[in-house]
Order: structure tokens, then C-alpha cells, then sequence
């Protein structure tokens, strides 16, 4: 998927990789595409939350092995 801008939130633990990726969004023009990718088993959840709590749209989740890649839509 194409994306506009890159997050390693790798190694970082909760609310860490939200907290960045909610900075990295504030930074981006609204459409933009934000990759995100942690370690954190608990940011699938807090991806989702984060999404329906704030109007961003989460495009799509996967795990690689011990590694989640988020992709969010800037609203």
C-alpha cells in the first residue's frame, strides 16, 4: 500500500506507538496515508479504538511475526 509517511514504533510499549502516530497525523495534510509499525501486541487494539475514536481511517492491519503494520488514513 502506498503512504505518505513511516513510524517505527518498534520496541516502544503502550500508549507510546499512539501517542506518535497521533503526532505524526497532526503533522499530515488530510488523505495522506501514515504506515505504522510496532512490536506492541496490545496496539492492535489501540489502533482500533484510536480510529474510531478520532475519525481516522484505519485502512489495514497485519502481523508479521512479532511485528503489526498499521496503515491509517489522515481525515
Amino acid at each position: 500500500m502506498e503512504f505518505h509517511k513511516d513510524l517505527d514504533a518498534r520496541g516502544l510499549n503502550c500508549p507510546l506507538p499512539i501517542l506518535k502516530a497521533k503526532k505524526a497525523l497532526a503533522e499530515m495534510a488530510s488523505g495522506e496515508v501514515l504506515r505504522v509499525v510496532a512490536t506492541d501486541s496490545g496496539s492492535v487494539r489501540d489502533f482500533q479504538a484510536f480510529a474510531r475514536q478520532t475519525g481516522n481511517q484505519l485502512l489495514e492491519q497485519s502481523q508479521d511475526g512479532a511485528e503489526f503494520t498499521f496503515y491509517m488514513r489522515r481525515k
